[in-house]
This record gives C-alpha cells, structure tokens and sequence, in this order.
C-alpha cells in the first residue's frame, strides 16, 4: 500500500464525516474507485480497517489521526472497529 499521494494530484471533493452508525453500507463491501481517482482515507476518532481483497488480502489498521491512500481502480471496503468518525478526499491529476 502506498504511504501517500502522487505529486501532481489536487484535491476535487470528498464525503462528509462519517461514524460507525452512518457508515454507507456500500463502504463496508469491495468496491473501487473510477480510473485516475484517489482517495485519502482520514480516520479522526475511533479505529477502522481498511482492506484490500486481494488475494492476497491487505489489512491496514488506521486509528485516529492516521490515514490510508486508496489508489485507483483497485477494489477495497472498510470494517469500523466500535466508535469511529472518519472520511474519504478525492484527488486527480491536474487539468
């Protein structure tokens, strides 16, 4: 897994905050994002995992403060470990 964006990406959108009771169910199955879109994956409070299927699987613990970079096209989802709030930046190349 990547430990931050590619240079040349600017930030274009993102979800509001979400927390464990109102977490997309679409978020916790595999799904992916579109060709040249990555997301920054900020957890604030709590704990989640985010995972990749694979195979093989990856799983990255992200706690409050932490985050994740998801990269285009590859199929992940999150699973919130108890009480979490957290939210997901996109990012493409500059036009």
């Amino acid at each position: 897994m990547r430990e931050d964006l590619p240079d040349g990406l600017v930030n274009y959108g993102g979800t509001p905050v979400f927390t464990e009771k109102t977490v997309p169910a679409k978020l916790t199955r595999a799904h992916d994002t579109k060709p040249g879109v990555w997301g920054k994956l900020v957890v604030i409070d709590g704990a989640l995992d985010y995972v990749i299927p694979g195979p093989p699987e990856e799983r990255m613990r992200i706690e409050g403060g932490d985050f994740a970079i998801i990269e285009p096209e590859i199929e992940h989802y999150v699973t919130p470990r108890g009480a979490v709030s957290f939210r997901v930046d996109f990012y493409r190349a500059a036009r």
